[in-house]
């Protein structure tokens, strides 16, 4: 058999591989996305990491300059230039380059293939539960065929082709081998709130936390739009007290002289999904240290970064239990092992009936990634 027909029998064509290229611009931009996470979308700190990296790695070279990088950064709609009356440019044309929504959405797009862009589905799909069930509206992935699936998934077009590989054109038969079905999820929807903690803890002792929540958020945001469109996600931060943020506001989130003030966070969150009217929700905090304020009846403050304060501790305990109260399980994502911290999380948990993960940075997002799928079937 010669490898013409070899080729036909099987299905196959193949060709040469030819390894594709990337461009100047898409091997820097990369780079790029990352220091401006870094730096908060600070367009001009990021350049000046770019330029110190250069110096060291060569980044650039005579053909493609940083000049030529910015250029094509403003030709491709991913910066532009903002008059700043105060500068006295207004009208100039001469103003500080700023994001573009572009490049707000390319963040999250990178952040996504950062942190969820290696798992993978098998088998059934990465929903680990014992309980599965057909769906009723389809997914868009497909997976080969298990005793139990309902027939009317299955992709013929995709089916008839695994026919013709497996047994040829000249004896085309379809069997239970052969078949391949179309994913499908349910259309109950999921609100979700994701709670980030922006006290100072979380840049102290020469580790940068904040920098991977945001990415976490990024990408968590990007994933539930692209995969569960029905579903929403309200982000908020925590310092002396909790506001609502915007999507588009992600990457300029930045840390500041706060503490943590874990009790204002839950009320809002509690506050948000009161307001949703799916029955599905859920809130995931992450945060790197105890609750260490909270806001008396008089509108003051009372702080107290020392140990574990009971006051502050039986507020946030009472909000755990009363979002059980509301069916809202609490995932806690803590990003610091500190063993006295254990206590309190653990407390936290068990008023809520919710779950703790006890963790570094490293595996953040797929933790999340993980729970979230978990959660969604689970709740559903």
């Amino acid at each position: 058999m010669t490898n013409k027909d070899l080729n036909f029998q099987k299905g196959f064509t193949f060709s040469k591989h030819v390894p594709e290229e990337t461009s100047p611009f898409d091997r820097v931009f990369d780079v790029f996305k990352d220091l401006l996470t870094h730096t908060s979308g600070d367009i001009e700190e990021a350049f000046e990491w770019l330029d110190m990296l250069d110096k060291e790695y060569d980044i650039f070279n005579d053909e493609y300059s940083l000049e030529d990088f910015e250029e094509d950064l403003k030709k491709r709609g991913y910066i532009k230039q903002e008059d700043d009356p105060k500068d006295g440019n207004s009208g100039t044309g001469k103003g500080k380059n700023v994001l573009t929504a572009k490049l707000e959405a390319a963040l999250r797009e990178y952040a996504l293939d950062q942190i969820f862009g290696k798992l993978k589905k098998s088998g059934i799909g990465n929903h680990r539960t014992t309980k599965t069930g057909v769906g009723d509206e389809r997914d868009g992935e497909n997976r080969s065929f298990q005793y139990g699936d309902d027939l009317s998934t299955v992709n013929m077009t995709e089916s008839l082709k695994n026919a013709q590989i497996n047994n040829g054109i000249s004896d085309l038969r379809l069997t239970e081998d052969d078949l391949i079905v179309e994913e499908t999820k349910h259309k109950a929807q999921m609100s979700t709130v994701l709670m980030i903690d922006i006290s100072h803890s979380m840049v102290l002792y020469g580790e940068d936390r904040i920098t991977p929540a945001k990415k976490v958020a990024m990408a968590l945001v990007e994933l539930i739009n692209r995969k569960y469109p029905k579903d929403s996600i309200d982000i908020i931060v925590f310092g002396n007290e909790a506001w609502p943020i915007k999507i588009k506001d992600l990457p300029y989130l930045k840390v500041g002289p706060y503490h943590t003030n874990t009790v204002a966070g839950l009320e809002l969150a509690m506050d948000i999904l009161r307001r949703k009217r799916n029955t599905n929700k859920q809130i995931f905090m992450i945060t790197d240290g105890k609750p260490s304020c909270i806001q008396l009846p008089t509108g003051e403050f009372y702080m107290n970064s020392n140990g574990l304060d009971e006051m502050i501790i039986s507020q946030c305990l009472n909000k755990a239990a009363q979002a059980r109260k509301l069916k809202i399980p609490i995932t806690t994502f803590m990003i610091a092992q500190d063993p006295y911290l254990r206590k309190f999380v653990e407390a936290f948990t068990a008023q809520n009936k919710g779950k703790a993960f006890l963790t570094g940075l490293s595996g953040l997002g797929q933790m999340i990634f993980e729970d979230y799928e978990k959660n969604r079937i689970k709740r559903i």
